[in-house]
């Protein structure tokens, strides 16, 4: 058993999703969204060396000391795997650690909206689960692809870093990368999807040109290409899909993404009001013709009327998923206030004197439209 593992138990026994170390620090642990230490005693250079070089291998640990950055799992024991991020920071060394569930929960277990069920039924194009980092996105599409794999029978290849939920295979076919064990970055493992017979591909980050790029391409030939960008809501997805592009290449990104996108999933996880955990909010944009449109015309600013209006698709804005649950009392106004695209329509529920600390903020950020690059 490694020295860590205790500091791992109290991340489990308290119920927190993080262990945050850091050189000349308490560690602490994040814990329904609010970080608090475990202990009084900060981390020495040695203390904290021994941590993090024995759960990795030499190899892992030197590439560390040459790149100050390294990201793997680490599955401390058949129900604990853990998410490991070793950083370099001002004084010394430091390390972040996600609790990785692994039981993989199911989309009633999360409670999303049943229309998600229907992205993974699809045979090809593109869907995006977005949101900002600690959302849950990892956690809704690992539940999205057991849906797949206990349903259909389909060849999935997931490119992650690291792998998080591990798969194992019901109906269908499941491929697991890592980067940079298995391929050696997205864009190589996407590559490489094209000529591994696979019907559906996940990939656990979209964060450059050359990997979006490969995913509409991948999109176009006929798979359904699963990816996550940190962004809140459908319209911010879009303008960032496309503003990763050269100008002279965005008129011809949005027609490719006109007629691939399948989808968004945007979620965000509020604190609950009487302080017993988080709760998943999602904002659901299914691309119809109408929505196909906006995104060729490069009129994004029209999409929440295709959202608000597509109620029956199974379409939900997320100012009123979170309306809902203000109206079932499950977040507080303050919570919900924070969290909303239209403060103002929020702002009347909080207490008075926030109100005039509202007030004297000023605009919202759905007052400033997004700017287009």
């Amino acid at each position: 058993m490694a020295y860590i593992d205790d500091f791992f138990q109290v991340l489990i026994d308290s119920g927190a999703s993080d262990l945050h170390l850091a050189e000349g620090q308490p560690p602490k642990i994040r814990r329904h969204g609010e970080i608090v230490p475990i202990r009084e005693q900060i981390l020495d250079r040695d203390e904290i060396t021994h941590m993090l070089s024995e759960i990795c291998s030499p190899k892992r640990w030197e590439q560390f000391e040459q790149s100050g950055d390294l990201d793997f799992a680490y599955e401390m024991n058949d129900d604990a795997r853990f998410r490991c991020n070793f950083l370099k920071q001002a004084l010394g060394y430091g390390a972040v650690f996600r609790l990785i569930p692994t039981k993989i929960a199911t989309l009633e277990q999360l409670k999303v909206p049943e229309v998600i069920k229907e992205f993974g039924k699809m045979r090809g194009g593109l869907v995006l689960v977005t949101g900002p980092t600690g959302s849950g996105k990892s956690t809704t599409l690992a539940a999205l692809i057991d849906f797949i794999n206990s349903n259909f029978a389909r060849h999935i290849v997931t490119i992650e870093e690291p792998i998080e939920f591990v798969h194992r295979n019901k109906q269908s076919i499941i491929t697991q990368r890592e980067v940079p064990e298995h391929a050696k970055s997205f864009p190589t493992g996407l590559k490489a999807a094209l000529r591994e017979d696979a019907d559906i591909v996940l990939v656990g980050e979209m964060r450059d040109l050359e990997t979006i790029s490969l995913a509409l391409t991948a999109a176009e030939t006929g798979m359904l290409v699963f990816g996550t960008l940190h962004t809140n809501n459908a319209r911010k997805t879009v303008d960032r899909m496309i503003d990763v592009f050269p100008s002279d290449q965005q008129a011809q990104v949005r027609t490719m993404l006109a007629a691939s996108l399948r989808g968004v999933i945007a979620q965000l996880l509020m604190k609950k009001a009487d302080g017993s955990g988080r709760v998943a909010v999602n904002e659901i944009l299914v691309v119809n013709s109408a929505a196909s449109a906006i995104i060729r015309e490069g009129a994004t600013q029209k999409l929440q009327d295709v959202i608000v209006g597509g109620r029956g698709e199974g379409m939900q804005f997320m100012d009123d998923a979170i309306w809902t649950q203000l109206q079932q009392g499950l977040v507080s106004p303050h919570e919900a206030y924070m969290k909303a695209i239209d403060k103002g329509r929020f702002k009347n529920f909080l207490p008075p004197e926030e109100a005039d600390l509202a007030n004297s903020a000023g605009a919202s950020e759905s007052d400033t439209p997004v700017k287009k690059k």
